[in-house]
């Protein structure tokens, strides 16, 4: 892979409309290229023998079986009501 320079940090932050001084380039250059640098170290691995996964770490669901249960009636649901109509509950219009 090529060599970042500062031109292109400097294109890249013109396009993202940042402003950045000649250290800050000079600075982004360094860091960008180390990290170029240690992808393709990465790019160096066999990697042929391992299944691709989405994440490192086996993920398990922490939910419980989604099952049909009892719940409250709805005439349960509307005893407490201070307004109700219909089985439904009835509130003040807070729209004209």
């Amino acid at each position: 892979m090529s060599d970042i320079t500062n031109d292109d940090v400097k294109h890249v932050a013109h396009l993202a409309r940042l402003a950045i001084t000649d250290e800050e380039a000079e600075k982004f250059t360094k860091q960008l290229s180390k990290i170029i640098h240690y992808a393709d170290l990465l790019n160096e691995l066999d990697t042929d023998d391992i299944e691709p996964t989405t994440h490192v770490l086996e993920t398990k669901n922490v939910l419980r079986k989604d099952e049909p249960k009892q719940w409250i009636t709805q005439d349960e649901a509307l005893k407490n009501a201070p307004d109700k109509k219909d089985g439904h509950f009835r509130v003040p219009s807070v729209m004209e």
